[in-house]
């Protein structure tokens, strides 16, 4: 994380505060603006419109947000969206910001870790060792693009089997059985050796 590149070098304890205090102001700032353009929304033809629809919606994030909001905090590129529209939606402030407080505990350990561990791990390897710093690098690149291709593919795998077994379940449904001595079954037809038990 670039923006927080001054943090490099610092002890464990110092990054893992300044990055809870960061988080604890960025979300609930985020929160406001959505909550403020929320209230508009509100107030418009299109909230007279939804009315009780709004109402529900507000119920459950209220009611079933906090672990939502929490979660968001595990999640890359997710966190503003969440938090916006926690606000918008005008999730209770003490709820909510405890949500935060628990996410944010995790996501400025998580961070911590990888700013005080891996980031100044890398660089110590680049001053050592540029060439091998960069491989580092684009070895990881690579495994994360393969692991990219394969969850994609074993997702498409698993899209086209249902499609292949509802196609030819139709055919499978429409063959009439055939029993002993040739007779067909279940068709409520009588052939020459007599009614179909």
């Amino acid at each position: 994380m670039p923006q927080f590149a001054f943090l490099e070098g610092q002890p464990f304890w110092v990054i893992y505060c300044t990055l809870l205090v960061v988080i604890l102001l960025r979300a609930p700032a985020t929160y406001w603006i959505g909550r403020g353009l929320g209230a508009g929304v509100t107030r418009s033809r299109m909230g007279e419109r939804l009315g009780p629809k709004l109402d529900a919606a507000k119920g459950r994030i209220d009611r079933y947000g906090a672990p939502v909001v929490t979660l968001s905090f595990f999640t890359v590129g997710m966190q503003t969206a969440i938090n916006f529209s926690a606000g918008a939606v005008r999730m209770r402030f003490p709820r909510y910001f405890a949500a935060v407080f628990v996410g944010g505990l995790a996501w400025a350990g998580l961070w911590g870790t990888v700013i005080a561990g891996l980031v100044g791990t890398w660089l110590e390897l680049f001053l050592r060792s540029p060439w091998t710093a960069t491989g580092v690098i684009a070895a990881a690149v690579l495994a994360v693009g393969a692991l990219v291709l394969r969850a994609r593919l074993v997702h498409r795998s698993r899209g086209a089997a249902p499609e292949a077994a509802a196609e030819t379940a139709p055919e499978a449904a429409t063959a009439p059985e055939t029993g002993p001595a040739g007779r067909t079954r279940g068709t409520g037809r009588i052939t020459a050796e007599g009614p179909n038990r």
